[in-house]
């Protein structure tokens, strides 16, 4: 994939943050910080203490990763893992690793299998790699799983929270999440929890999606009546019918959630910044207005449908009164993301086709999966020791694959 326009991070945002990681109740392998913890991988934290295992010392966690790991720097952690850079001695190149304790709780087990699932058969430039994984050689020894991933610089919510992005900016980055996407839902997958701090970013403006613990394989008569408990921290990327409906969801739920981050970078604010379930709904109609008849009748839930028609009558407000200063043709594509209608929403194949990706636009150069995903058993269900166990067994099967690389053009960093 080769990058036409001057895009790139600001070196500042790398040197403030280190690499990014910006950690949620969710979150399994993002490589994300909190904003307690931005020093980061080049803040200075003094050398790390030496366990008395042989393992590195950080923050009070003992990180075994063997000789092949060295200079350990913390960047941050999340519900159930602490993530640190790295050299990699083997490849004389800087990684991310994610010490993931999750063997205490089912749902964490959960998440981290089906990332770990996901991750290992996938293989495209914009989305996150696994290059190696460590544990302990018996199911009884394992404590915790170490996944070693490329290191990015920073992610989308963090260069958002620090810089207003161009236009040409903000097309490439759309391009790239597309593009990941595309590779996605070929594989017949949701990733269900696309938002701008899941959206990894280095310097040369590569972008990768990553944080597959919330992803499933797309089937529209699962009920999904677990879901809203697992989303809590997303609400403001959450499609309409994921609150209106218990079951139905398709792809085009990972398309809203594009166009809201799509709108967050045009304007360096979330577009539906809901405080509780009916806050959400409510930003959501005071921005696309009342559903029309035909959008009422993709409700299948009575009760939501009979509120949604007890509601008074809202006015949509034009997209050029909300982002006065975007480029139209965005705005045209926006518009075609955020309907309230599923049905309606534009697919990511004809989003990567808009006019205003033209530049970036190659379908022969936008891979697809050789083959639909699937588990080979519902997950939900399972308690947290046969989970271990098939972590055991699939962490066991793990073996490394050349990274890929980007093949964009140089591009010179903002001042």
């Amino acid at each position: 994939m080769e990058s036409t326009a001057a895009v790139t991070v600001s070196a500042a945002t790398s040197a403030s943050s280190g690499a990014s990681t910006t950690a949620s109740a969710s979150d399994t392998t993002t490589q994300t910080t909190s904003s307690t913890s931005a020093s980061g991988a080049n803040g200075h934290l003094g050398a790390p203490n030496r366990a008395t295992d042989g393992g590195e010392c950080l923050r009070g966690q003992v990180f075994n990763v063997g000789p092949r790991y060295t200079n350990l720097q913390y960047i941050g952690e999340g519900a159930y893992g602490m993530v640190v850079s790295a050299s990699d001695r083997e490849t004389q190149t800087k990684v991310a690793i994610k010490k993931i304790s999750p063997f205490e709780h089912q749902t964490y087990c959960q998440r981290t299998l089906r990332e770990i699932k996901i991750l290992t058969r996938f293989n495209h430039e914009n989305i996150i790699d696994i290059r190696d994984i460590l544990r302990a050689e018996s199911m009884d020894l394992m404590r915790d799983v170490y996944i070693v991933q490329c290191l990015m610089e920073t992610d989308l919510y963090k260069l958002l929270k620090t810089q207003r992005l161009s236009n040409d900016h903000i097309c490439y980055f759309l391009y790239q999440i597309l593009r990941g996407l595309k590779y996605i839902h070929s594989a017949n997958v949701l990733h269900r929890d696309l938002k701008p701090s899941n959206l990894l970013l280095n310097t040369t403006c590569d972008l990768k999606i990553c944080d597959f613990g919330l992803a499933r394989v797309a089937d529209p008569d699962h009920d999904h009546t677990g879901f809203l408990t697992e989303y809590v921290a997303t609400r403001w990327y959450r499609a309409p019918e994921i609150m209106l409906n218990s079951k139905g969801y398709t792809k085009s739920i990972d398309m809203w959630s594009v166009g809201c981050i799509l709108a967050e970078m045009l304007s360096n604010r979330p577009i539906f910044p809901g405080k509780h379930y009916l806050d959400q709904l409510n930003h959501i109609l005071g921005i696309l207005g009342s559903p029309s008849s035909e959008d009422l009748n993709c409700i299948i839930n009575d009760k939501a449908r009979s509120y949604l028609q007890s509601l008074p009558f809202k006015p949509k407000i034009p997209w050029t009164r909300l982002y006065p200063n975007a480029d139209t043709k965005a705005l045209d594509l926006l518009e075609k993301m955020l309907t309230f209608n599923p049905h309606s929403r534009i697919t990511v194949e004809d989003a990567l086709a808009h006019v205003y990706l033209n530049q970036y636009y190659d379908p022969q150069d936008e891979p697809v999966a050789l083959e639909p995903f699937k588990f080979e058993m519902e997950l939900d269900d399972l308690p947290k020791e046969r989970l271990k166990q098939l972590i055991y067994e699939e962490t066991g099967a793990f073996r490394p694959r050349p990274p890929l690389e980007s093949t964009g053009d140089e591009v010179e960093p903002m001042q």
